[in-house]
């Protein structure tokens, strides 16, 4: 099975594109999964990126090379050069205990991920659902069937996240995936949640505590609710709206 089949979204009625629309989404996915699927060096992935990102935001293929003397034109120029993800920096890589070779890998697909979102098509909830299936068959450590993830979903590292079948993630929620978040079948993270795996020594701030965090399977995490580092939140337990969930250490 490939990711861009109807089981990278839950088994349910929704509105679809019109033919011919569906049709060009399809291959886009299927092209984009066999180039990541074919390529894992971090220099061709993020070539891949910045080719893709330059028809989606300026309408036109990468090449030909940039006026960069006018000052009328820095703007642009700020654009061209920031769609490629070799010349942006990410919160994540900043972070001294990140896997730098790994990270690597994942840094592309998580400014892929990124950008999607913010970029005029970002909001086509049918082609968003299933774009980010397909990314995340390449980005997690592991990403079931039936999978939904909406729009705006904020990750770390993307490496460390483990996401099983059927698991739902609404839109504006967090994965803090520092350390290991698992996500249990069927569990249902609601919108604008946080769920984190690190939190800081209360007298040393500056001292980060890493806690692997799990969601069971079923199990629901309320809108706007907090998961602390270390939560093991058990099969169909439900926390939230508003609260913070703490781990069972």
């Amino acid at each position: 099975m490939t990711a861009t089949t109807d089981e990278a979204i839950p088994v349910e009625h929704t509105p679809e594109p019109l033919p011919e629309a569906e049709e060009i989404y399809r291959r886009w996915l299927a092209f984009l999964n066999d180039e990541f699927t074919r390529h894992h060096a971090p220099e061709r992935r993020a070539e891949i990126v910045r080719d893709q990102l330059y028809q989606l935001y300026l309408g036109r293929p990468h090449g030909g090379k940039p006026n960069m003397s006018l000052t009328s034109e820095l703007p642009l120029n700020v654009q061209q050069i920031s769609l490629d993800p070799n010349n942006i920096t990410l919160e994540a890589e900043h972070y001294p205990d990140v896997d730098r070779e790994r990270f690597a890998q994942s840094k592309p697909l998580l400014w892929f991920w990124i950008m999607f979102d913010r970029s005029p098509i970002g909001m086509n909830h049918w082609l968003g659902v299933r774009f980010r299936c397909m990314l995340g068959r390449h980005l997690f450590a592991h990403m079931g069937r039936s999978v939904r993830i909406d729009h705006g979903v904020e990750l770390t590292y993307g490496y460390n996240l483990h996401i099983e079948d059927g698991v739902i993630v609404r839109h504006r929620s967090l994965l803090d995936d520092r350390a290991a978040i698992r996500l249990g079948a069927g569990a249902v993270i609601g919108t604008y949640a946080r769920v984190y795996t690190h939190t800081h020594e209360i007298e040393h701030y500056g001292q980060v505590i890493f806690a692997p965090t799990t969601i069971g399977s079923r199990a629901r995490v309320g809108a706007h609710t907090v998961v602390l580092a270390g939560t093991e939140l058990g099969a169909g337990e439900i926390v939230g709206p508003h609260g913070t969930a703490q781990g069972r250490m």
